[in-house]
């Protein structure tokens, strides 16, 4: 898709992301009924306000749903709805690409969450230059 306010492109990014390994990630795979399943602490590789990519000890299923939970300097946010679009070995674990659900699932837009994710990302973004 060509459209710039689409999450997906040919290379499935429509904005550059920034490094943000000092950000606390909690990611929770979500069960049944909205009930999320055992967190696990992950390391944020880099992130912008469309997806993130976390270094994770274990493998997630590609099209699993998450809930992330985000703890850094400034910052705090939990529950943000996300899917995994890949998981490949990678380091000491696996690489988990991540796109947040307000983005695709326009039921699931939340004006407060990408507001969130916009100032997690100006952060990142003035941190990096």
């Amino acid at each position: 898709m060509s459209d710039s306010t689409s999450c997906e492109t040919s290379d499935r990014r429509i904005k550059d992301r920034y490094t943000a390994t000092c950000l606390k990630v909690e990611l929770q795979e979500r069960g049944f009924f909205g009930r999320g399943k055992n967190s696990t602490a992950v390391t944020c590789l880099d992130m912008n306000r469309y997806g993130m990519a976390v270094l994770c000890p274990r493998p997630v299923e590609p099209g699993a749903r998450l809930f992330l939970s985000f703890d850094g300097k400034y910052i705090r946010e939990s529950r943000v709805a996300a899917r995994v679009v890949t998981c490949q070995p990678f380091q000491t674990g696996y690489r988990v690409s991540i796109q947040f659900s307000y983005c695709f699932e326009r039921k699931g837009y939340s004006r407060t969450v990408d507001n969130a994710l916009s100032r997690i990302e100006g952060f990142y973004n003035r941190y990096a230059g």
